[in-house]
C-alpha cells in the first residue's frame, strides 16, 4: 500500500515538471529595444531649453497621459517620442505665432523608475540610471533574501504597445520602467 501510495505521488510529480521547464525564451523584441532609441513615458523629466528664452528654459514632467505641459503652447504628447521628436514638435509649435526661429533642446533630467519584487530585502520602486543591470537593481533593493532564486529574474518590460515578461540572466541590462520579480528558489 506504502509502495503505490509513493508511486503515485512520485507520478504527479513528474507529470508537474514539464511545465516547470517549459518557460519559453524571451522574444526578439525583448532585448531590440535595448538597441533603439529611448522613448519617453510617463514618469521622465524632461530638462528643456529654449535658447534666450530663460522663462521657457525648465524641468518638465511627463505626466501620466504622456504629456509635457509647456508654456504657450499646452500640452504637447512626448509619450513614445525621442528626445529629438519632442525637440522638433516644441520647435513647431513654438514657431506657430510665438518665436520666429527657435532653438529647442530636449535632455533626459530624470528617467522613469524601475520597479523590484519578490526575494530581495526591499522591493519597490527605485530611480532608474543609465547602464543599470539586473544585478545593480537587485544591489539597490538591499539585495537577495536567504531564499531568492540567483540566477535569472523575471522582468516585465512595455515593448511598443504590448507587454513582454522574459527571464533573463542577472547580469542582463535593464530600461526604464521595468518590472523585475525575483523569484524564490526550490531547493
Amino acid at each position: 500500500m506504502m509502495r503505490k501510495t509513493t508511486l503515485a505521488l512520485i507520478g504527479v510529480m513528474m507529470a508537474s515538471l514539464p511545465g516547470c521547464a517549459s518557460y519559453k525564451p524571451v522574444p526578439p523584441a525583448f532585448h531590440a529595444v535595448l538597441n533603439q532609441p529611448y522613448r519617453l513615458d510617463s514618469g521622465d523629466i524632461l530638462r528643456v531649453t529654449v535658447f534666450e528664452q530663460e522663462g521657457l528654459t525648465n524641468a518638465y514632467p511627463v505626466d501620466k497621459g504622456g504629456y509635457i505641459a509647456f508654456p504657450l503652447v499646452g500640452s504637447v504628447p512626448a509619450r513614445g517620442r525621442t528626445t529629438q521628436q519632442l525637440e522638433q514638435a516644441l520647435a513647431d509649435q513654438l514657431r506657430g505665432g510665438y518665436l520666429r526661429d527657435p532653438d529647442v533642446t530636449v535632455q533626459i533630467d530624470q528617467y522613469r523608475p524601475f520597479f523590484i519584487m519578490g526575494e530581495v530585502t526591499t522591493g519597490g520602486q527605485y530611480t532608474y540610471v543609465p547602464g543599470m543591470t539586473v544585478q545593480k537593481a537587485i544591489a539597490i533593493a538591499g539585495g537577495f533574501t536567504a531564499r531568492a532564486e540567483q540566477e535569472s529574474v523575471d522582468i516585465t518590460r512595455q515593448v511598443g504597445e504590448r507587454i513582454l515578461t522574459g527571464r533573463v540572466l542577472t547580469s542582463d541590462p535593464i530600461v526604464p520602467g521595468d518590472t523585475l520579480y525575483i523569484r524564490e528558489r526550490w531547493l
